[in-house]
């Protein structure tokens, strides 16, 4: 952990009843719940490879030698302006990200709009004007898109669900089940960024900061890595449910141990004061713009310094490592040399955040 940060705690959340009739903003929180309606809805019904593996994005097979990724997400982020970001450039970085962790290329999306009667036609052209400006930065297009609208009160304003495609190398085997003992862990920066941004934005933090979102596509990062090392084995962007739950379920995919060493891991004084007096962990706090990397020890270096010359990789740092056991558990060696287990989160920590 970076100086001034408080030592982490376990995350402050309801935890909810195991069975439910009805949804809850539980279900959403990218946690156990999510992952359990997933799993008892979507999985046993919708079952097929490329959807089972449980990565942000499906790979199927082309004829011409080369794979196609394919990922889509709906965005319902409440305000629709934060610092340091807003819903358009949300809704594109988000599933370019998805398209990129799987180490393809994204070239284009599609956009769906969900307007709600009422909602002012300058904003919405802000948020398109956004949109576009994350297009460019990432490279892709907006090929095709859909809108509806919605009586008021019925919508907040606006949801935007996006579709991303992209192209990938057969060869180029990434996903949560390759992690491999002996790897290392990487982060591309600080967590928390994201999620605290948008409780300011809220007003619901009582003390204001300079926080700014990281929202941000992280494709160029990405490629830059692939070009210096082919033992990248897992990356994954820690959105919902924050670190923790994206490293339990990249634990659950490989069957692998890993292990957090706390006084590495990058926290902003910011986010670590807002966390200290909510009662939260950064390591549940969502991010948007910081990626996971599980690489190779041989190679570690190497990834470290490309990343760190890149504009969203100036802050990587190694905070962990992969080990045979505990098979599916994620643990943290704390400051003050004990070691205790970083759990999934159970119910809703933020809602609305993305």
């Amino acid at each position: 952990m970076t100086e001034n940060t408080p030592s982490m705690q376990g995350a402050v959340c309801p935890v909810p009843k195991k069975h439910s009739n009805t949804i809850v903003l539980g279900h959403g929180s990218g946690g156990r719940m999510m992952a359990d309606l997933i799993k008892e809805v979507f999985y046993s019904q919708l079952k097929n490879d490329p959807l089972l593996a449980g990565n942000d994005a499906g790979v199927v097979e082309l004829t011409d030698g080369l794979n196609l990724a394919i990922s889509t997400d709906a965005h319902v982020v409440s305000p629709l302006f934060f610092p340091g970001g807003d819903i358009g450039r949300l809704a594109v970085c988000g599933t370019v990200n998805d398209v990129a962790m799987v180490g393809a290329v994204p070239l284009y999306l599609s956009a769906s709009f969900i307007l709600e009667e009422g909602l002012e036609i300058s904003l919405l052209d802000r948020v398109v004007e956004s949109m576009q400006a994350a297009a460019e930065e990432a490279g892709v297009l907006v090929i095709s898109g859909d809108t509806k609208v919605v009586a008021h009160g019925e919508a907040d304003g606006l949801y935007i669900s996006t579709t991303g495609v992209g192209l990938l190398d057969p060869v180029v085997n990434i996903g949560g089940s390759q992690a491999q003992a002996g790897d290392n862990l990487i982060i591309s920066g600080t967590m928390g960024d994201h999620g605290i941004a948008v409780l300011e934005a809220r007003g619901e933090l009582g003390f204001s900061t300079n926080l700014e979102s990281d929202v941000a596509p992280l494709n160029h990062l990405i490629e830059a890595m692939l070009a210096v090392s082919k033992n990248i084995h897992v990356l994954r962007d820690p959105t919902r449910g924050g670190v923790a739950t994206t490293l339990n379920e990249i634990a659950r995919q490989s069957h692998k141990g890993i292990i957090l060493d706390e006084q590495s891991l990058p926290v902003k004084p910011e986010v670590a004061a807002a966390c200290e007096m909510l009662g939260f962990d950064p390591l549940y706090i969502a991010n948007e713009g910081k990626l996971l990397a599980i690489v190779s020890a041989e190679d570690t270096e190497k990834v470290l310094e490309v990343m760190r010359q890149t504009r969203y990789g100036e802050g990587a740092a190694v905070i962990g490592r992969v080990e045979e056991e505990p098979a599916g558990r994620v643990l943290l060696e704390t400051a003050l040399g004990s070691t205790r287990i970083v759990d999934v989160l159970a119910g809703e920590l933020l809602p609305r955040i993305c």
